[in-house]
């Protein structure tokens, strides 16, 4: 069963269906659902989740965003590793925040 699916058909679906999408407002994502949905709208569900898996794989970056928390994470690591290493102190583990532009 497929997370575009729903697990039980109802008019309630239709009904509620469009408050759970990323098409309100200026979403990053709002470009490659449609894309994504009108592919799987084209070839249906089950030849869909073949035909349309790289824009599937995109959309779910997109929404989720696992390989930028994963970066973060591995960066996170290094600073700590270095920091155990005796490479950085406790004073600059991490970059001092840079003045905003609209500070005094």
């Amino acid at each position: 069963m497929s997370i575009l699916s729903p697990f039980v058909k109802s008019p309630f679906n239709d009904v509620f269906y469009p408050a759970v999408t990323n098409q309100w407002g200026k979403g990053p994502c709002k470009e490659i659902e449609m894309k994504t949905l009108d592919c799987l709208e084209a070839y249906g569900m089950a030849r869909g989740m073949k035909e349309c898996e790289n824009l599937l794989r995109d959309f779910d970056e997109c929404v989720f965003k696992r390989k930028q928390f994963q970066r973060i994470m591995a960066m996170r690591m290094e600073r700590h590793r270095q920091h155990f290493a005796g490479e950085r102190t406790g004073a600059d583990k991490y970059t001092k925040e840079p003045p905003l532009n609209d500070s005094y």
